[in-house]
């Protein structure tokens, strides 16, 4: 026990000052605990759980995206389908009626192929470009909450132009 006396006297330690440093310390300790390291960590939590919500959001889009391409498949594929049934027909006619006939039923199945895959085409791209836009939205939004600050139109549209040129490779 001498020698523990000796070495705090050497190092200019005594009882007084070191247990009222000791009480200082709790005091600091218990007092950081309560109003700062508890709200801090409240607030990366917080954080925490935003980044997460915005991931769901992204798979949520993504499913989205590949359901709206199964339906443009469906589609294309039922387009298809009827232009081969009217092919079909227009070549079980030909067999009843003139040249002219046939050529006409022809020349109209093809129109109306052509018209279907132009709408299929638009559709999809308005799909695309719905999908696009409420990506853009979310990347946005979830920035904003991540960062925790209110961005600004330019900070906006910066975002958005990144987001597109991202999307778009």
């Amino acid at each position: 026990m001498d020698e523990f006396g000796q070495i705090f006297s050497t190092f200019g330690v005594t009882l007084p000052k070191f247990i009222a440093q000791v009480i200082l310390f709790v005091t600091v300790y218990f007092i950081l605990s309560r109003y700062a390291f508890g709200p801090v960590l409240a607030m990366l939590n917080e954080r925490r759980r935003r980044i997460e919500e915005g991931q769901q959001n992204a798979e949520k889009i993504k499913r989205q995206l590949a359901e709206a391409e199964l339906r443009y498949q469906e589609i294309l594929r039922k387009a298809n389908d009827d232009a081969g049934k009217l092919l079909e027909e227009a070549r079980l006619s030909s067999d009843l009626h003139s040249q002219k006939a046939s050529q006409q039923a022809i020349k109209d199945a093809e129109e109306i192929i052509h018209r279907a895959q132009e709408t299929i085409e638009l559709e999809r791209g308005k799909m695309v470009s719905d999908v696009k836009k409420e990506l853009i939205g979310l990347v946005v939004d979830t920035t904003a909450k991540v960062t925790g600050k209110v961005l600004t139109a330019d900070d906006q549209k910066r975002l958005s132009d990144e987001t597109a040129r991202q999307l778009a490779a």
